[in-house]
């Protein structure tokens, strides 16, 4: 956050100053609803929520440095001079907004890019993180903070000297992203794809591309609408805006960012020819799946929109590793064994991507899909999930588990097209997949875990990691006693 005071940050919600509160208290920090990451300077944001009331964290939050606190009651003593308003959410969009605009009014404002789609956010933000971060401050956080809550609080990360604010916006109805771009209206918008993730609460996939196209709708004429030249309903979006296109694509060779020659290796990572503006280099990307292709393309087209050159975009994918967890986030464990975590979120065309990466490793070691549920897919879900199954028997994939109830037509799915006991696990509850995985792992074995992060699969993820991991250091433990 840019350099203020608890006076002006009250003006400026129409908050009332409490707990002792002079106005005159800096603050220069970032803004927090989390006192264990709380630094000096900050302002820490008490929400009071259904199972934790953020109140009772006041104290944490000044022993960590925060300058000052967000809060809706004082019917306890405050440990920190603090901001008294009524919705502390309205008052960090407020807050948020007013800090870019001042931000662009500066002698060198930063850069506003957004990104939207139905999936693969996440991962074209890290790409762009990896190009832009060498070029100037950029601000990039890790992880998906895509809502009104994270988005204001990513916002308000902005120092004196950021070059790069990178966005990410969601979307589960009408309205969503514009209300985001009311806080926060982009430089650069990109729009990923238009896909079946969240088909249920908008009621139809046309539903879902009118609210992402809000994004490119927010742009004044001087932006930049980055478009996905493969996806019709994206490309359509380029007739909702005055502002400048440019087009990222695997086919057309006239888009300003596409690639050619793509080859796997044998750990399904990319390698492929960038071209842009008559120019191509070589880049070999360390992510997993082929799918990370046209994220590399998104990320390319924003960044040259930003006005980076094409050699620190070449430059930039060629260094960038897996930044935020649950997303294709690859672990080597003992006797060879590998575990893919993409439990992160799911919808059809992320569950047949990460399953094309998984082939592509099984042509030389032994596979085991572990799939769980795709949320919010509404009237469409028996079918998607059936779907699912299917693609994955077809896909040459050694073993399919499919976990939890909301899983079982992709059990279904597997075994109508492979038959019955041919590869195919049903594990009613996340409690017994450890054991069930336990028998199907073997020297050489990857597993992929892929569902909606509802679903619980990350979290499976990360304690099968930690149990055979350990055993790899109790093995070490042994021999160093010996």
């Amino acid at each position: 956050m840019r350099k203020t005071t608890t006076g002006a940050i009250a003006r400026l919600v129409g908050g009332r100053l409490v707990g002792g509160a002079t106005g005159e208290e800096c603050v220069h920090g970032k803004a927090s609803v989390d006192s264990r990451v709380i630094d000096s300077g900050d302002l820490f944001v008490a929400f009071e929520g259904e199972h934790v009331d953020g109140h009772d964290f006041v104290s944490a939050a000044e022993k960590g440095g925060a300058a000052a606190a967000l809060v809706t009651k004082t019917d306890q003593a405050l440990a920190l001079p603090a901001i008294q308003v009524e919705d502390p959410l309205a008052a960090l969009e407020i807050l948020a907004r007013h800090e870019l605009e001042s931000a662009r009014a500066s002698a060198e404002p930063p850069i506003v890019i957004a990104l939207t789609g139905s999936n693969g956010k996440t991962s074209t933000k890290d790409l762009l993180h990896a190009i832009l971060a060498p070029v100037g401050e950029t601000i990039a956080p890790v992880g998906s903070r895509n809502n009104e809550l994270g988005l204001p609080l990513t916002v308000l990360e902005l120092t004196e000297t950021t070059r790069f604010l990178v966005l990410e916006m969601g979307a589960r109805g009408i309205g969503h992203i514009s209300h985001l771009t009311d806080i926060a209206r982009p430089d650069v918008s990109v729009v990923l794809n238009v896909g079946s993730a969240h088909v249920g609460e908008f009621g139809g996939v046309e539903n879902i591309a009118r609210a992402k196209g809000e994004l490119v709708e927010a742009l004044e004429e001087s932006g930049t609408a980055v478009l996905n030249a493969d996806d019709a309903r994206v490309k359509a979006m380029g007739t909702r805006t005055r502002a400048h296109l440019a087009h990222f694509s695997l086919n057309d060779s006239l888009a300003e960012a596409y690639a050619d020659h793509v080859r796997l290796d044998a750990l399904a990572r990319a390698s492929f020819t960038l071209h842009m503006g008559g120019s191509e280099l070589p880049i070999a990307l360390t992510l997993t799946g082929e799918h990370h292709v046209k994220n590399a393309l998104a990320a390319a087209a924003a960044a040259s929109a930003a006005g980076v050159r094409f050699e620190e975009i070449a430059a930039g994918l060629n260094a960038a590793e897996q930044r935020s967890p649950g997303r294709m986030q690859v672990s080597e464990l003992p006797n060879g064994v590998t575990l893919i975590n993409d439990a992160y979120n799911a919808n059809p065309d992320s569950m047949r991507a990460g399953l094309n990466a998984l082939a592509v490793l099984g042509r030389e070691r032994h596979t085991i899909a572990v799939l769980g549920e795709m949320l919010e897919l509404g009237d469409e879900s028996a079918k998607a999930h059936r779907d699912i199954g299917s693609y994955a028997a077809r896909s040459g994939i050694d073993v399919v588990v499919a976990v939890g109830e909301g899983a079982r037509d992709i059990y279904e799915g597997v075994t109508e097209t492979r038959g019955e006991h041919e590869g195919a696990v049903y594990v009613e509850s996340l409690e017994d997949a450890p054991a069930v995985l336990e028998t199907l792992r073997r020297p050489e074995s990857t597993f992929l875990l892929k569902s909606s992060n509802g679903a619980g699969l990350a979290k499976l993820g990360e304690s099968l990691v930690r149990a055979w991991g350990a055993e790899s250091t109790k093995a070490d433990n042994r021999g160093e006693k010996e």
